[in-house]
């Protein structure tokens, strides 16, 4: 989405999922990776940019998972690309486990606050796991409720297989946003899912600058599992 003049400036700072998931697919590759295992990274993006192309209020996309998404708030772009990601990797990349990574909502900062991003997670191995690499590495986070069952509901659309956006922006927005993109995983899929929403972590307070957050997050559950 275009956004105003005032609310546009120091957006670079939204892209501080997909630096961290670079950053740290580079780093676990020249340390050695994992032997036995493939390791991907999958990059997300989006524009924000006008063009013929670009996404209305009222659209329709069908998505990679064939699934067909009405857009009712295009600022909610980031979770579009990456419900897309999900679906790449389950068709072409046969994962065991798929981790993203997105500063997708502001409501994070009302979740788990400022310094500890909100984690989503379909495995409580998994979840702790992740608690336990924040702590060991001082990329904090804490976790949002998983109920995808309760959820699904805020993005009932009658034209399409959902919206894009709650329709209850005080029903665990965090929360509902992780789950649209949960929803795009392949039908099929039995593995685990891990999102974490670091909108408020991926940015200094009262500076243009990205803090970096994530990288070391990831290189530690990296090593843990």
């Amino acid at each position: 989405s275009i956004k105003t003049k005032t609310g546009m400036p120091t957006m670079k700072q939204d892209m501080g999922g997909a630096a961290a998931v670079l950053c740290a697919f580079e780093a676990a590759v020249e340390g050695g990776g994992l032997p036995d295992c493939a390791l991907h990274a999958v990059l997300c993006i989006a524009e924000n940019s006008v063009s013929p192309d670009a996404t209305r209020p009222d659209d329709i996309h069908t998505m990679y998972s064939g699934r067909t998404v009405e857009i009712n708030n295009t600022d909610a772009e980031g979770r579009l690309v990456l419900a897309d990601g999900v679906a790449y990797a389950c068709r072409h990349l046969n994962p065991k486990r798929i981790i993203t990574a997105a500063t997708l909502t502001g409501a994070q900062m009302i979740a788990t606050g400022q310094l500890h991003a909100g984690i989503f997670c379909n495995s409580d191995s998994l979840e702790g796991a992740t608690v336990a690499a924040g702590k060991s590495c001082g990329d904090l986070c804490f976790p949002l409720v998983f109920a995808p069952e309760l959820h699904r509901k805020e993005f009932a659309s009658s034209v399409a297989d959902m919206k894009n956006s709650v329709a209850d922006r005080n029903n665990a927005q965090s929360s509902c946003a992780a789950t649209f993109i949960y929803d795009h995983l392949a039908p099929d899929y039995s593995g685990e899912f891990l999102h974490v929403d670091l909108a408020g972590p991926a940015a200094f307070k009262g500076s243009d600058r990205g803090t970096g957050f994530g990288v070391a997050l990831l290189l530690a559950l990296h090593g843990k599992l």
